[in-house]
């Protein structure tokens, strides 16, 4: 997916990073995923051993084959979904912005923005063993408004995106005063 489709670039701006969920935050459902492709062929087992004979019969092993078709249709759908909140949740970084795609279920999507001078804030968050080991965190971007915060959640190497962001909104702060004094001047 380009990124041209996703946020309307404004003029000289330049996007500095696009970040994603971290690769083994998808793994839980992945597992998962397999547990749940597992099930029906254990009560197929099962079945066969508990009653050899349940499956000799016209009108049950069709009505079998079908309730199986739907389970793992359904399995399937639960996957795809997974895999479309996981890989459409994307955070773009300019040297202007933030701006904050995140994908809820198939059918819907919320996209915001925060204007980097506004930033007050960015914690950084890494708890557990996995998060230490494999280096992802979430990173929390605060401004003064009402609006929500912003969460980069499960994010590669959440301690230098913090960094980088204070970084700059320090220099994005200073552009805007230097610009605002020279609006001062011209009026």
């Amino acid at each position: 997916m380009h990124i041209a489709f996703l946020i309307k670039k404004k003029p000289n701006e330049k996007i500095l990073f696009v970040l994603k969920r971290h690769v083994i935050t998808f793994l839980p459902g992945l597992f998962f995923f397999v547990l749940l492709l597992l099930i029906p062929v254990a009560v197929y087992f099962l079945l066969l051993n508990v009653s050899p004979n349940i499956f000799n019969g016209d009108s049950i092993y069709p009505g079998l084959v079908l309730l199986g078709s739907i389970y793992y249709l359904g399995v399937s759908l639960f996957l795809f979904s997974n895999f479309i909140d996981f890989y459409l949740d994307i955070w773009i970084i300019t040297d202007d912005r933030i701006v904050d795609i995140e994908q809820h279920g198939l059918f819907s999507r919320s996209t915001s923005e925060i204007e980097l001078h506004r930033i007050q804030d960015v914690t950084d968050s890494v708890k557990g063993l996995f998060q230490t080991i494999f280096k992802y965190g979430n990173v929390i971007v605060k401004t003064a408004s009402d609006t929500n915060d912003i969460v980069f959640r499960n994010v590669p190497f959440p301690g230098k995106i913090r960094g980088e962001l204070i970084k700059l909104a320090r220099q994005d702060r200073r552009t805007h005063l230097v610009s605002g004094n020279n609006k001062k001047e011209e009026a």
